[in-house]
Formats: C-alpha cells, sequence, structure tokens
C-alpha cells in the first residue's frame, strides 16, 4: 500500500489507477488462503468464511490472523470442532448465532458495518426455515442493510401472514427474501403482491418425492410470480444479493 501510495504521490500513478490497485488488495494466510479485504468496497458483500469442508487448523488460522489485523470476520456454516477451536483464538471475541451455525469474529475495537439505509424484508413460510432465514438476516447486516423479520406465516394458515406483510409494505421494504421448504409455494404468493423484488430462498424441508428442498425450488423456478432463485439453504446467497439490492436503492434515495 505504501508503494502505491508514493507512486500515486509522484504521478506515476492515476487516481483511477491508485484506486484500482488499492481495493484489489488481500491478506495472505501461510499459502492457504487470500482473504480479499477490500471485496466489501467494491462489491458491497465482504468475504465470509466457509467453514464446511476446511480443516480446523486452516479455518482457526485464518479467522486468526484477520482479527489480529481488526478486520470483522463472517465464518458460516460451522462444525462443532470448529466452533471449539474458534472460541480459543486469544483476543477475539466471538459472536456465535446458533440457530445458522455461524459466528461473527473480530478484535474490540474493529468498527461495526455501516449502515448504508436499505430495508430487507425477510419472511419463512415454517418455524423449520428459520435458521437458514437467520444466515440471511445476518449476512443483510453485515452487508449494511437493514433486516425486519416475519417468521412462520405461510400458506397453510395464510391468515398468519397478511398483518406481517402490512407492516413491511408499510415500512415500504427494499427487497424481499421468501424462504420455504415442503412445495415452497410462499414466495409466488407474495411476489404477486409486493412492488419491490422478491427472493426466492428453498429451504431443504420435506421429504419423499422430490424431498429435501427441491420441490420447493423447483416449484420457485417455475413460478407465475416474477421472482428469483437462489440455491437450496443458500441464506449467505440470499442475504448478499438482497442487501445489494436494498443499498443501491437507499444510496439512489440521498441522491435525489
Amino acid at each position: 500500500m505504501k508503494d502505491i501510495l508514493k507512486k500515486f504521490k509522484s504521478g506515476k500513478l492515476s487516481i483511477e489507477e491508485t484506486e484500482r490497485l488499492l481495493r484489489s488488495d488481500f491478506v495472505l494466510i501461510n499459502d492457504i488462503a487470500k482473504f480479499d479485504v477490500h471485496r466489501k468496497h467494491r462489491t458491497g458483500v465482504p468475504e465470509m468464511v466457509i467453514a464446511e469442508d476446511k480443516t480446523v487448523e486452516d479455518t482457526v488460522e485464518i479467522v486468526r490472523q484477520l482479527v489480529k489485523k481488526k478486520i470483522r470476520v463472517v465464518v458460516t456454516r460451522i462444525p462443532e470442532a470448529h466452533l471449539g477451536a474458534i472460541r480459543k483464538i486469544k483476543g477475539a471475541v466471538i459472536e456465535y448465532h446458533e440457530k445458522p451455525g455461524l459466528c461473527v469474529a473480530y478484535k474490540k475495537g474493529t468498527p461495526e458495518p455501516d449502515k448504508v439505509g436499505g430495508k430487507v424484508g425477510i419472511i419463512t413460510a415454517g418455524t423449520s426455515d428459520i435458521p437458514v432465514a437467520e444466515e440471511a438476516r445476518i449476512i443483510t447486516e453485515e452487508c449494511g442493510a437493514s433486516a425486519f423479520t416475519a417468521y412462520d406465516v405461510g400458506v397453510a394458515g395464510i391468515h398468519r401472514l397478511f398483518p406481517s406483510l402490512e407492516k413491511m409494505l408499510k415500512d415500504d421494504m427494499d427487497v424481499y427474501i421468501v424462504a420455504a421448504g415442503r412445495e415452497g409455494a410462499l414466495p409466488t404468493l407474495i411476489a404477486g403482491i409486493v412492488d419491490s423484488p422478491v427472493i426466492g430462498l428453498p429451504i431443504s424441508s420435506g421429504y419423499g418425492m422430490a424431498g429435501s428442498g427441491q420441490s420447493a425450488l423447483y416449484a420457485m423456478l417455475q413460478s407465475c410470480s416474477p421472482l428469483a432463485v437462489v440455491n437450496i439453504d443458500s441464506g449467505f446467497a440470499a442475504g448478499a444479493v438482497a442487501a445489494q439490492i436494498a443499498n443501491r436503492m437507499a444510496v439512489a434515495r440521498e441522491r435525489k
């Protein structure tokens, strides 16, 4: 970074070239990871660490080095062994969220995410959909948007939906995430009511024919109401994309 700034000061780099180089910086971690520290500035979504399929040692080393550099890091899909080891990292504050199985790790004094102003409504069809919806909520908030939730309001008792949806409409959500398993009907229903984009989040509940979220995914992909769909149980993708949309809309409002 010092070399880049020296070249800029001497006139060897333009403002545009300097900005591009600074935004492409990454932290090299023992040849096992190249953590993209400027991804949040480029895309609005910070790089996060998925613990699943990593060794305990690699996960811990990544988190340890990032925390040491005062980088706030979200670790998703944490196996129990990884969590125990992460909690032992010296000087790290660990905020663990049990339902989605993720944690936020940081050193005391590390800034929290700046609030951009986007508003995301997160709705689940059933109680079993909440863990993945909670992953989407936390990711949304880590990206600087605000999340508003309404859980267990699915089509099996559709009267439960309307009080919560009415409040979200009044609060003018920029985008909605709608999580559903089994037959996955709720996103289609909501997309036919609201005037903001809807992201369908299929959940791996259900059993028998096309169970484990497949029926929900197929139903959302075949929706007669226009909506976007992420992968089964991909709360991260739903939260990240929703935050990008919502925050862009918030910035546009500020420019008016």
